[in-house]
């Protein structure tokens, strides 16, 4: 059985999805056969509630915290202080473990292990990151896992060994999608219209998530057609209702309800912007694989990110950052829903090969390849 330290500088439970990802992966690394310990940072939090049941996770595994001085609120200088501390800290814990893997998304923290004597360490690029200690961690690791082509591609070109690299694109819980709410009762449950067609789209309302488009698109929809968002936050959301007082913004709502929400939809919104590299070419969104379990319809900007799980069998696409063509697009879609819910059936055909298990067999069997 290959035991993996799991090192997380988070704060958990958060409402950011790298909680989710991080709880789900060691889940199905469990599952898949592992011996999971995830190590995080004892910090202040508002959320009370236990991770388990916040994110929904049936598979138990240990959770260790840690006792770090909690000074990311402080900024950057902050956040390396207690980054260093976390990590110095954690390589001790380590070191009365017994582990075969040392994982983590944070470089920083396996630059720390690495200093300190630490081998077997494996990290998960999300972000094409390329600075002083994700460049040494690229080389000495003995794994480095991506979530697309695009990241791959990146790495190669900075002269990672191919080899040990791990294209593990983010997953789904697909028992989540079993059994969900009708559309009438998610709709009552949120209060959105009935007698509407809703557009729905699930995510932070960062600029390089394309939220200033989709909201444009919204003004440009058929009358009959709503725009409703979950997620953003509060003070985001009090802002943009001011300005686009026809969108339905719903505000942040639990992980655990993403399938019952969902169900609401008619359409699901995918509008990355073409101008960040992160989402052009290496982002893999979580909404993304859940929009596909749902076998709702889906609208995507056409980018090389969201191609490499896509196509134009399983979903429609749009020119990135254009509102008028989005709204076009959202017009075709209703226009022939027939051929819209083939596509959705496709997509949902197409996810179950990105379960959170199928992720968890792909990082295992490429790390135990690549002693």
């Amino acid at each position: 059985m290959t035991h993996i330290l799991y090192i997380a500088n988070i704060r958990l439970p958060t409402e950011k999805a790298h909680g989710l990802q991080i709880m789900k992966t060691c889940e199905a690394l469990v599952s898949e056969g592992a011996e999971v310990e995830l190590v995080v940072p004892r910090r202040r939090n508002s959320i009370i509630e236990d991770p388990f049941s916040y994110y929904g996770i049936r598979t138990q595994f240990p959770i260790i915290t840690i006792g770090v001085w909690d000074t990311v609120s402080f900024g950057r200088i902050g956040f390396l202080f207690e980054s260093f501390v976390f990590a110095y800290r954690a390589v001790f814990l380590a070191r009365r473990k017994k582990y075969d893997l040392l994982y983590s998304r944070d470089e920083l923290t396996l630059w720390v292990f690495w200093i300190m004597g630490c081998r077997n360490l494996v990290w998960e690029s999300h972000t094409g990151s390329w600075n002083i200690f994700s460049r040494r961690i690229a080389r000495v690791a003995k794994c480095l896992v991506v979530i697309s082509d695009g990241l791959k591609d990146f790495y190669v070109e900075k002269s990672i060994d191919a080899g040990k690299i791990i294209v593990a694109r983010d997953g789904v819980d697909l028992d989540d999608f079993v059994q969900t709410e009708s559309m009438n009762e998610s709709r009552a449950r949120l209060a959105l219209p009935l007698d509407k067609k809703i557009v729905l789209y699930v995510g932070r309302l960062d600029s390089w998530k394309g939220s200033a488009t989709l909201l444009e698109a919204s003004r440009l929809f058929p009358t009959n057609v709503r725009l409703a968002i979950i997620g953003g936050e509060t003070e985001q959301v009090a802002s943009l209702q001011k300005r686009y007082s026809d969108v339905l913004f719903l505000g942040y709502r639990p992980y655990r309800e993403l399938s019952r929400n969902i169900a609401a939809a008619d359409v699901l919104v995918i509008p990355n912007t073409a101008t960040d590299i992160i989402s052009s070419l290496f982002t893999s969104p979580l909404k993304l694989f859940a929009y596909m379990a749902s076998g709702k319809p889906i609208v995507a900007s056409d980018l090389p990110s969201i191609r490499e799980v896509l196509d134009d069998a399983c979903a429609y696409f749009f020119i990135p950052d254009s509102s008028q063509d989005l709204s076009r697009v959202v017009a075709h879609v209703f226009s022939d829903f027939i051929d819209a819910k083939e596509r959705g059936h496709s997509a949902e055909q197409k996810v179950e090969s990105y379960s959170w298990e199928a992720r968890a067999t792909r990082i295992l069997s490429g790390c135990i390849d690549n002693d």
